[in-house]
């Protein structure tokens, strides 16, 4: 077993060794379905931390020759599978994770140096007397050895997107690099060396070059990926199991760190922090924290028309429209808002609703990611929105009225340029904002059905919450009486009867013509 060829089963053995390891072989029979045929070019991007590794970890040991890894699948879902013996163990793996090849001071020249010597250098230990002591170009070895030794080879890249992401502007090694990828992937040698090509990194393949280096492939991504979408991540199926066993709270986790939703697969979940969640007994940001906020921040403050805007509604919990098309899969090329927001798909930031064609934060792992990155940001109004919000909670609890109303003109003063006041829905979005940190004491929701009608914002508190529920009504052109009146007359309080502690009605009035606030607050009395 070498470094990059046939390196074996341990990094599988080590995943499924693990105290949580969640059955992702299923991906395999779609793998032995495309093997050897038109359709063997296959890549899946995937943010950070969504089990890219582990995943080629698996390939590897599946298809490598050199060890048996048949006492490691023997339990799991492929082995139920009609193609499963047929490619246990039978092909030469040649299995690259990008990111080895740099070292400390590196150009990317010296980077795709070494990917030609240090694998060449192994295979010629593997395949003595055919490759000569100069050669240095990968793909030619390859179709060297298939001429004379007929042999073939799985290739698996991981993080294959580095050099695009690393060095970002540096266009001539970028070419150097796809002329690479091209000799390993397209062309008629490729075709007999190459029996099977997965590649995994966090950006998708097709628009990279000028050539159409890399059109042959058949992609998988967080903007659709297709009949695949089960391995994203982890189902709902597989949490609640989860939780089951090791005794966390389903809702919990729902909360954190599901809503990622494709057109097959619905709830999504982040595995690396469902997993840490449960290692660690306790729900926080485990993902993001593998990552430095400078980059969400320089991102979302890019000077797109809209842009900005819609990062606040969607903080606010509304959804934003985009076209993916346009992307052209690079961290440079962006020309507009749907640039950004499609980049920010891919890397994880945001969800997707193909269906729809919006984007959306998709828990609170991502929310506090926002968060925090606006919080070192300069979009100081939004910041000072979030800071006031819980003093803002403070005295809605104390039914400090003009404390509530004053506040919630504050957020709206200052924001004027982001959030519209048109109607009713305008104004929820603004005190979904303005009310940004109450998710941690409690369930919001907005336009949810009661008696009558429907409540404009429900505050439900959690379980281990002591705080009162609220439901707060809000009215445009009116008065705050009349809000108040509507949740009695129309028997909103339905909506939190099973809570066991006190409810407070909160009415808001916006008037357009003097630009003024006005709230009231009582507490029901059954």
């Amino acid at each position: 077993m070498g470094i990059y060829v046939n390196p074996g089963n341990e990094s599988f053995r080590r995943a499924v060794n693990s105290k949580i390891y969640v059955d992702k072989t299923g991906l395999l029979k779609y793998t032995n379905d495309v093997i050897g045929t038109e359709q063997r070019a296959v890549c899946v991007s995937r943010p950070r931390r969504f089990g890219k590794s582990m995943t080629a970890g698996m390939l590897a040991a599946y298809y490598g020759k050199g060890c048996d890894s048949r006492e490691l699948f023997q339990q799991y879902t492929i082995a139920g599978v009609e193609s499963y013996e047929e490619h246990l163990n039978q092909y030469n793996v040649l299995h690259l994770d990008i990111t080895d090849f740099y070292r400390s001071g590196d150009c990317p020249e010296d980077m795709l140096c070494r990917i030609n010597v240090e694998v060449i250098a192994e295979l010629r230990n593997i395949y003595p007397g055919i490759l000569k002591e100069d050669e240095n170009n990968l793909p030619y070895a390859l179709a060297r050895l298939n001429e004379a030794a007929k042999a073939v080879f799985v290739i698996i890249i991981d993080e294959w997107d580095a050099i695009f992401r690393e060095y970002k502007d540096d266009i001539a090694a970028q070419k150097e690099y796809v002329k690479l990828l091209r000799g390993l992937f397209k062309g008629e040698a490729s075709k007999r060396f190459a029996k099977l090509v997965y590649i995994t990194g966090i950006l998708p393949v097709k628009k990279y070059g000028t050539e159409s280096a890399l059109n042959n492939f058949y992609e998988f991504t967080m903007v659709n990926p297709k009949n695949l979408s089960q391995y994203v991540g982890f189902t709902e199926e597989e949490v609640r199991s989860l939780c089951s066993r090791y005794d966390m709270d389903f809702e919990e986790m729902e909360r954190w760190y599901d809503g990622y939703s494709f057109r097959k697969i619905k709830h999504i979940y982040n595995p690396n922090s469902v997993v840490q969640a449960i290692m660690m007994q306790d729900y926080d940001n485990y993902w993001s924290k593998t990552e430095t906020y400078e980059s969400l921040k320089d991102y979302i403050s890019m000077n797109f028309d809209g842009l900005k805007d819609g990062v606040v509604g969607m903080l606010a919990g509304e959804r934003c429209k985009v076209n993916t098309d346009s992307f052209e899969n690079d961290v440079t090329s962006f020309k507009s808002k749907d640039d950004v927001l499609t980049a920010l798909i891919h890397l994880g930031y945001l969800a997707y609703d193909r269906d729809e064609r919006e984007v959306y934060i998709p828990n609170e792992e991502i929310r506090s990611a926002f968060s925090n990155a606006i919080q070192k940001s300069d979009w100081s109004s939004v910041s000072r929105a979030i800071q006031a919000s819980d003093s803002l909670l403070k005295a809605t609890w104390r039914k400090d009225c003009e404390a509530v109303a004053k506040g919630i003109s504050e957020v709206h003063m200052s924001n004027t340029s982001i959030l519209a006041y048109n109607d009713e829905n305008a104004l929820s979005c603004v005190i979904t904002l303005a009310y940004y940190n109450a998710v941690n004491d409690y369930t919001m929701v907005r336009e949810m059905p009661a008696g009558k009608g429907y409540a404009d914002i429900v505050f439900v508190p959690r379980k281990w919450s002591d705080k009162p529920a609220m439901i707060v009504e809000l009215k445009y052109g009116k008065s705050a009486g009349e809000a108040i009146e509507q949740i009695k007359d129309r028997g909103y309080v339905k909506n939190v009867e099973g809570y066991g502690g006190k409810v407070l009605l909160v009415g808001v009035n916006y008037d357009r013509r003097t630009k003024e606030y006005e709230c009231l607050i009582e507490e029901w009395v059954r």
